[in-house]
């Protein structure tokens, strides 16, 4: 790589726990030190929204789809490489799937054993979101996912060196100490912060930890690859672009919530409980960058715009990342039944249904696993 060892940072966690924030808050916050950053986004399957938000932000970032980190070791080396190659970052930065777990084995012990000399590996940062831990972890009642599901959730953070609170804004202190003394009591190894990625509160002491600190060296936690493999199966996976042309403009913030809103209506009314709904819509005559998106990352949640367009559109290009403890199928057609549906209330509007995927995870099959 380079004469001085650059740093790797993985930043984990189930799907919707505000990840993708909190990688670019934090790169944002390295490139303001003066150090250059490259970022790596992964899915299981190509077309992310995490990619285009953190490039519309200005990083250097790659993608690796197909599959989990743990299962991709070999692309995540080469992604890395391709980042040196071009922008020689001194900090990586690494967003793994949402539904991935085992990372410690199968990607930090093996990347320390044999790229040793060109990395530092930071502590693991795990986050989860307050809402779905306290339902998770039995402190609330409300929408929550099977127990195969859920024993992905427990092993991300059982394998943490540091557990984020991300979104802790979303709880009164009450709840927060609650929930911190349940993680704390469950999880001892790991460190607890919270912290509110979107409000940029609370974020130094997580920063500094991952800059300065190294990763835990103890032995890796056991994990059991059916029920692993199991829980991933449940959740169903869509990935989607959409094209959108119209003679007059329209308003695709409007578009965007009604969508969204559509999508988890037909959900609810099936009995999914969605992980994480996300989406950008990239307009054909506004400014390079310019994008809007909305994000939805529970069933009984309000979608949310991050960011909007400032004036009207003709015409641009959606992209759909929907994933959802849900058959596929019910994936697929709930997104169809609803472009239909809000289509028919933007006079003019054309919608194609360009490119989509919608499958279950394949059972995990790590290329190292470090004992």
């Amino acid at each position: 790589m380079s004469s001085t060892k650059a740093r790797y940072i993985m930043i984990g966690g189930f799907l919707g726990a505000g990840k993708t924030t909190t990688v670019g808050r934090l790169a944002k916050h390295l490139n303001d030190q003066g150090l250059r950053v490259g970022l790596i986004t992964n899915d299981q399957a190509g077309g992310l929204v995490d990619t285009k938000l953190l490039r519309g932000q200005g990083f250097a970032t790659e993608e690796i789809a197909g599959g989990c980190f743990c299962c991709r070791f070999n692309t995540l080396v080469e992604a890395a490489a391709r980042l040196n190659d071009a922008t020689k970052p001194d900090v990586f930065i690494a967003e793994p799937v949402g539904s991935c777990t085992d990372l410690v084995a199968t990607v930090t012990y093996p990347l320390r054993r044999m790229y040793g000399d060109a990395f530092t590996i930071a502590p693991l940062a795990v986050l989860v979101d307050p809402v779905r831990a306290r339902r998770v972890l039995g402190l609330d009642e409300g929408g929550s996912f099977s127990s195969k599901v859920a024993y992905i959730f427990k092993k991300q953070l059982e394998e943490a060196d540091i557990i984020v609170i991300s979104k802790s804004d979303l709880l009164d202190e009450v709840a927060r100490q609650e929930l911190c003394c349940v993680l704390n009591r469950e999880f001892p190894h790991a460190q607890v912060i919270s912290a509110s990625p979107r409000h940029e509160t609370g974020m130094d002491e997580l920063y500094r930890t991952l800059m300065s600190g190294e990763q835990a060296r103890r032995n890796p936690m056991a994990v059991d690859y059916e029920v692993y493999a199991e829980g991933e199966a449940l959740l169903g996976w869509l990935n989607a672009t959409v094209t959108l042309h119209a003679d007059d403009e329209f308003d695709a913030n409007l578009f965007l919530k009604q969508l969204a809103t559509r999508v988890q209506a037909h959900l609810q009314s099936d009995g999914a409980e969605i992980a994480h709904f996300k989406m950008t819509f990239s307009p054909d005559d506004g400014i390079a960058g310019e994008l809007a998106s909305i994000n939805l990352v529970r069933s009984d949640y309000i979608p949310e715009l991050g960011m909007e367009l400032d004036e009207p559109t003709t015409g641009g290009h959606l992209i759909i990342n929907l994933r959802a403890e849900a058959a596929p199928t019910s994936l697929m057609q709930a997104l169809k039944t609803s472009l239909d549906e809000v289509k028919s209330g933007f006079f003019g509007l054309n919608v194609v249904l360009e490119h989509e995927e919608h499958f279950r995870p394949g059972k995990p099959v790590p290329t190292h696993r470090d004992t």
